[in-house]
């Protein structure tokens, strides 16, 4: 038989060993993304930031950017709050089906993205809603509630519904104890929700590519119709960006995970 030294080293191995293969291609956009050369090459014999430059020079990409931020604040904002008051039903409330609707707001998640993309559009091309901002961001935020509602439940079983009887034993109204007790206490996770909404979608791109349309192209539209075209460097510089936008949220998602488990009262 294996010993547990063996097995343990064997099991350190594999962990470096999937650690590598999922952040190779990383380090390899972000190393290509440098590249001085006038294509696409790893390693590249020359370094510059003129990929960065063109990039950021670029209206359409400016315009695709803040594109992206716009539309993926609304459906974050959107998403949040619904997914809170949906998070609060499902947690606190008792009601018939209860079971049977908390499985249709996880419906995004089984339901392939490209035939929510295609139901979405015939309603919004009848409704003349294709190329609104606003209107792609409802959209982006029925994908996003599955994340939040998820993260939210888990967020609001830590909050305590003794604390909640005490304040209305003491002349709280149910909105102050919402605002009060519910709110601070779940904060964190509202936080991280919201974050994990805005990803979702900052990266979406199916739903964008059937909504879209040129005035509200989106980062990851831009991205697959410069793909179409040919693959140049600065398609690595956006991917690079994408990757920072994501760490930068991860990041802060941790730290105040970490603030939350430190605030935490222990026993």
């Amino acid at each position: 038989m294996m010993g547990p030294v063996l097995r343990a080293t064997l099991l350190r191995a594999l962990v470096v060993l999937l650690c590598f293969g999922l952040l190779a291609p990383i380090v390899i956009v972000a190393i290509a993304s440098f590249s001085g050369d006038g294509y696409l090459k790893f390693p590249p014999e020359t370094f510059s930031t003129r990929w960065y430059a063109r990039f950021l020079g670029d209206p359409r990409w400016r315009q695709a950017i803040a594109n992206s931020f716009m539309i993926g604040i609304m459906a974050s904002v959107l998403a949040t709050l619904l997914g809170f008051l949906a998070a609060y039903a499902m947690v606190r409330a008792s009601f018939p089906f209860k079971r049977v609707v908390a499985a249709l707001l996880l419906t995004p998640v089984i339901v392939p993205h490209v035939i929510t993309a295609v139901a979405i559009y015939f309603l919004s091309a009848r409704l003349g809603l294709v190329s609104v901002r606003p209107w792609i961001a409802v959209a982006h935020s029925l994908v996003a509630l599955p994340v939040v509602l998820v993260i939210l439940q888990s967020a609001l079983r830590t909050v305590d519904p003794a604390l909640e009887r005490a304040a209305m034993v003491f002349g709280c109204t149910r909105w102050g104890v919402f605002r009060r007790v519910v709110l601070p206490l779940a904060l964190p996770g509202v936080v991280s929700a919201a974050l994990f909404a805005f990803l979702t979608s900052f990266d979406e791109l199916v739903i964008s590519i059937f909504l879209a349309g040129f005035r509200s192209e989106t980062l990851p539209v831009r991205i697959w119709n410069s793909l179409l075209l040919e693959v140049e460097p600065t398609i690595a510089a956006v991917s690079t960006l994408l990757i920072a936008v994501t760490t930068l949220a991860l990041g802060i998602d941790a730290l105040l995970r970490r603030r939350r488990l430190g605030a935490t009262p222990a026993g």
